[in-house]
């Protein structure tokens, strides 16, 4: 899996502003890998193997990162692949998809590094009815230690270290940091 990132260039280095507001010296950039359709394949393969036994009816992504490996996780599957997206700050069920109470879902991410994103993801399916039954990313960042009330299954698990913006060794050099991500930081 490293592999896969290192020949697409999806591992960078540097000093970098996470999603979740974070620093890091370290950043996985999943569109990079999933560029690729045969390796967007691949992997959704690979996720929906080890979710198989969840038995969902549904995947469910966060926009804009989870967009398509939960696609890729949705057709291996033979389920439906929504998303949810922002709408005025707030993750939301757009574009006429909605969820019952007979769905099964499972959220599906391409990197979690605290879990905020994969969480107000299940809020989401919870909010529109469906029963959330799983969540998997391509890769785990945080160490093992985002927890969740249902199995998690990740393809990869790396532990990049992660800096609160005040205690930066990064900043306290006077590097400056990148937000490379899909979603703006809230300060």
């Amino acid at each position: 899996m490293l592999d896969l990132f290192r020949k697409s260039g999806a591992l960078l280095e540097g000093h970098f502003r996470l999603s979740s507001g974070l620093h890091s010296t370290g950043y996985l950039q999943c569109a990079l890998v999933l560029q690729h359709p045969a390796s967007a394949e691949q992997l959704g393969q690979a996720i929906a193997e080890r979710t198989r036994h969840l038995r969902p009816t549904v995947v469910l992504s966060p926009a804009l990162g989870g967009v398509v490996i939960g696609h890729e996780v949705g057709r291996a599957l033979g389920v439906r692949a929504l998303f949810a997206e922002r709408a005025d700050g707030v993750l939301t069920l757009r574009r006429g998809f909605v969820l019952s109470a007979s769905d099964r879902v499972l959220v599906i991410e391409d990197v979690c590094t605290t879990g905020g994103s994969t969480r107000e993801t299940m809020q989401v399916a919870t909010a529109a009815g469906g029963q959330v039954v799983g969540a998997a990313s391509i890769v785990d960042r945080s160490g093992g230690k985002a927890a969740f009330d249902v199995p998690f299954e990740a393809l990869l698990s790396i532990d990049l270290p992660t800096y609160q913006p005040e205690s930066c060794p990064l900043c306290a050099q006077g590097q400056p940091v990148v937000k490379p991500g899909s979603r703006p930081v809230v300060a």
